[in-house]
């Protein structure tokens, strides 16, 4: 067999089912081989969209998700969907092909050094220089890649060792385990627990990833302590738990910090400083903290933690083992009261307001289905309003945080959910730079919905200019008729005419066996009401 044939071996050997991507003259050697194989290969309109549809992958499954490209122009248009995993910790593998070997010392057409600019965004990348390390290469990328905390590694393939014959064999992948921390510190964190007056608890994506939703619930039931999730780490504990109180990281206030103000210790459980700087929730540095992570904390000035780094399930377990008190607060049952009651701004009016349509989407949806938000106004209020009930049921983008996120990834988790209802909501921006990939779900047959919040411009953009400088610059822009540009494709548009047509046509959108766009005017004055409201918190405990 030829080296594109053992590589493909290999990818089998790592459970591969798909590969998202784009053909290229530099990697047909390749492609042929995976026509031979049993992976599916999902033809896609952009590589951006190919490595965001990895990146979900990943993020849901927990295995690798794997994009394709061809080198040069088809390399570099992965890059923004494999920044998003980098900061995102999704595990993707990126396959790029490449020229030959003997031409990348010198000046040729469509050559760029793809393994230097994918170096800042990526766990580990390599070209694979001889056919006899790729199953070295292979195992090492698919095992860096899920490796807490994981992220993209990439590869890269020349077209003449693409054909290079080989006798070498895949090997076989290891299951990760990760240690339990030692019982002195967790007998430390106990007590820390026990001798706390307020202590709270910051739930972020870690949580998810580790499968650790069911502990920490038990955990958090047992010992009576309020939480609060990160924007990426909300289905942590239903929404609806008595002892979770918010979504945390609307602005640097907002009334769940009024918790954080209050505590003198915080539990961060799964806890990513890309998501929020633990500054805003420690800036006086006086606070104790217990970092309960797979990874040692990073080096912060407002976050010295006892760490208990491991197995982050493990670690709730044994906490909870070893906790023999309860502690209750009234002044948590009187902040979450506030927290879900201080911002019911009008509802009313066309087009629609934001919490409307918040309202309108939550009713529309089962504890189970999944809403993806992309990036822009709305992402705000999705992460601070949305109630959310279960784990990956809301998929949000706050490391890098890629306008165009949302469809792309939508297209995933209907390959991977189909029972499931999947729900895409993207700003008119956002969904314009991924729109072509309404073709690649109708040509899949995923009857997923894509609801467009639209403003005619850039929302969060304008939203922050008008709030520093009085008046917006730059945001504003034209639209195609988004019906007729769902049709084109084959899919169904509607398009929402009044404040009451919401509810019936997100109904009948997602009864429908093909993939459905909706165009729903939105009322961005409410962002202003939001920071004004924000900025007149006081704490009230």
């Amino acid at each position: 067999m030829n080296a594109s044939e053992l590589l493909v071996k290999c990818l089998e050997a790592e459970g591969v089912t798909h590969i998202f991507g784009i053909p290229g003259e530099e990697n047909i050697d390749l492609l042929y081989a995976l026509s031979n194989s049993s992976i599916n290969f999902i033809p896609v309109r952009h590589e951006q969209g190919a490595a965001f549809m990895a990146n979900a992958w990943g993020r849901l499954t927990g295995h690798p998700g794997v994009c394709l490209a061809t080198l040069g122009p088809g390399a570099t248009n992965l890059i923004t969907g494999i920044a998003d995993a980098y900061l995102d910790r999704s595990p993707v593998v990126a396959i790029t092909g490449q020229l030959d070997l003997p031409k990348l010392h010198k000046e040729s057409h469509q050559y760029v050094d793809i393994v230097s600019i994918f170096k800042p965004v990526t766990k580990w990348n390599a070209r694979i220089e001889r056919a006899s390390v790729i199953p070295e290469i292979i195992r090492k990328a698919f095992r860096l890649s899920a490796v807490e905390k994981p992220g993209p590694t990439h590869i890269e393939l020349p077209e003449d060792v693409a054909v290079e014959n080989t006798s070498d064999t895949p090997i076989p992948p290891l299951k990760i385990n990760y240690p339990e921390p030692e019982p002195s510190l967790i007998h430390n964190a106990v007590q820390a627990i026990k001798e706390a007056t307020y202590p709270v608890i910051l739930a972020g994506n870690s949580v998810l990833r580790g499968k650790a939703s069911e502990i920490l619930r038990q955990f958090v039931e047992k010992v009576r302590i309020p939480v609060a999730a990160s924007f990426m780490g909300v289905g942590a504990i239903p929404a609806d738990s008595e002892f979770f109180l918010s979504a945390y990281g609307l602005q640097l206030r907002d009334y769940v910090s009024c918790g954080f103000d209050r505590a003198d210790l915080i539990i961060a459980v799964g806890y990513d400083p890309v998501e929020c700087s633990a500054k805003y929730f420690n800036p006086n540095r006086d606070k104790k903290i217990i970092h309960i992570d797979f990874t040692p904390a990073d080096v912060d000035a407002h976050y010295e933690a006892i760490e208990l780094t491991g197995d982050i399930a493990s670690t709730l377990r044994m906490l909870t083992e070893h906790a023999d008190f309860q502690k209750d607060y009234v002044y948590d049952k009187k902040l979450k009261e506030i927290i879900n009651f201080s911002f019911d701004f009008s509802s009313k009016g066309f087009p629609l307001k934001p919490l409307k349509i918040i309202r309108e989407i939550r009713s529309s949806l089962g504890r189970d289905d999944i809403l993806i938000s992309d990036v822009g106004a709305h992402k705000i209020w999705i992460a601070r309003f949305y109630p959310v009930y279960e784990p990956n049921t809301a998929i949000i983008s706050n490391g890098y945080s890629s306008m165009g996120f949302a469809l792309p990834s939508a297209i995933t988790a209907k390959m991977l959910y189909p029972r499931k209802k999947i729900l895409a909501v993207c700003g008119d921006g956002g969904f314009m730079m991924s729109a072509q990939e309404i073709e690649t779900a109708v040509r899949l047959n995923l009857p997923i919905v894509c609801l467009i919040l639209n403003d005619g411009g850039y929302g969060l953009i304008a939203w922050k200019q008008i709030n520093k400088f009085g008046k917006e610059f730059g945001c504003r822009f034209g639209n195609p008729d988004f019906v007729k540009f769902a049709e084109s494709f084959g899919a169904k548009g509607y398009r929402v005419k009044s404040e009451d047509e919401l509810a019936p046509i997100l109904k009948d959108a997602l009864l429908q066996k093909a993939p459905a766009v909706i165009d729903c005017p939105v009322d961005y004055s409410e962002n202003l009401k939001l920071t004004e409201a924000l900025n007149k918190i006081i704490c009230p405990v």
